[in-house]
């Protein structure tokens, strides 16, 4: 992996947390701003897992001309929907009745 890959991955990153609320089912109580700064660390998280213990295939696509490796994508969004979970769940449990 070089630097472009993980530049590459923040970007991508604004998607990923997008996507990984989507997946979720259910209300998420946080905003657009968290959601996308946990794609961006998931994106990056997900390369850095997925040269960490080779996960690649031979599936790609591009988008302006970056290619994108279909299991890293998938490791990245699985990383984002833990993260949109978790920050789900904190958001409850830290909002008092009167916010909701």
């Amino acid at each position: 992996m070089h630097a472009q890959d993980y530049l590459a991955a923040i970007v991508f990153g604004l998607v990923i947390g997008v996507v990984a609320r989507l997946v979720l089912p259910g209300r998420q109580n946080i905003g657009l701003v968290v959601t996308v700064i946990i794609g961006m660390l998931a994106a990056v998280a997900g390369t850095w897992v997925a040269d960490h213990y080779d996960i690649h295939s031979s599936h790609l696509f591009t988008v302006a001309s970056h290619r994108y490796d279909w299991a890293v994508v998938g490791v990245q969004v699985g990383i984002a929907v833990v993260g949109v979970a978790v920050a789900a769940m904190l958001a409850r449990a830290f909002t008092t009745d009167r916010d909701r």
